[in-house]
């Protein structure tokens, strides 16, 4: 199989689950920083890895075109991993939404376990029937 080059990218199937879960968490950093900006130490503190294991998927995702970085320096989400990332939270926001209000849930910490292990395997055309069925489900 072929690898895709940066500009095949175009959707989260084609990102490993791995590289999901780290644009997931520099979004989720970012989100409160002055210009977007995080460090690797604060990667590794959110991940619980060593900052070593972080800096070898940092490269990995520059290759990708996902994010801006230099050793060293800080680290900011590139148009194409904010786009990822923002629909990571988008599915993860529907899922919370179906685990507690569809199968009334009431158990937050394992809402939200399910809700981050199961936003990596959701396809846009899952997501799309998941919103359409809340939708229907909720204004009932």
């Amino acid at each position: 199989m072929a690898k895709k080059s940066i500009n095949e990218i175009s959707k989260i199937s084609d990102i490993p689950e791995s590289y999901q879960r780290y644009l997931d968490e520099i979004h989720s950093i970012s989100r409160n920083k002055k210009g977007g900006w995080v460090s690797n130490k604060e990667i590794a503190e959110k991940l619980q890895v060593e900052p070593a294991s972080v800096s070898g998927m940092l490269e990995k995702l520059k290759k990708k075109g996902l994010i801006k970085w230099e050793p060293r320096k800080a680290i900011r989400l590139t148009e194409k991993g904010k786009k990822i990332a923002k629909q990571l939270d988008e599915t993860h926001t529907l899922l919370h939404l179906f685990f507690s209000k569809v199968l009334k849930i009431e158990d937050q910490d394992a809402i939200e376990n399910l809700s981050c292990d199961i936003e990596h395997h959701i396809t846009q055309n899952v997501k799309k029937s998941l919103e359409e069925f809340l939708s229907k489900y909720l204004d009932d």
